[in-house]
């Protein structure tokens, strides 16, 4: 029974719903993929290892894609953790500051056609 939670390269498998405890939503504003994120405090221990991760990685400021990427967990639990540690005054999170500009559709044509020329 347990060789089905057992990747013998990676370990136990862990399923996401259990890192979140169920929850697919993370408590207060959502976190925009660009946001920044940076750790507070980086000296508690007696955090699951999901959010010390990171909590480590988040050192320096960090956007939510670069901690998904660094993690290797799925967006939908890095917003849910991020929540967590926001809540408990481990993190800081900077939104973006304005509404991202779209390029020029002439920019977008330019590079099409270049494209389609090599």
């Amino acid at each position: 029974m347990t060789e089905r939670w057992l990747d013998r390269e990676a370990g136990p498998i862990v399923r996401p719903y259990t890192v979140t405890r169920g929850r697919t939503k993370a408590t207060g504003a959502q976190f925009d993929l660009i946001s920044m994120v940076v750790a507070t405090r980086t000296t508690r221990r007696d955090l699951p290892p999901e959010h010390m991760s990171i909590i480590n990685t988040c050192r320096v400021p960090t956007s939510v894609v670069e901690v998904v990427a660094e993690t290797g967990l799925p967006i939908g639990v890095i917003r849910v953790l991020l929540g967590d540690l926001r809540d408990a005054g481990l993190i800081t999170v900077r939104l973006p500051t304005g509404p991202v500009t779209s390029p020029r559709e002439s920019l977008l044509r330019d590079i099409l056609a270049g494209l389609r020329a090599l």
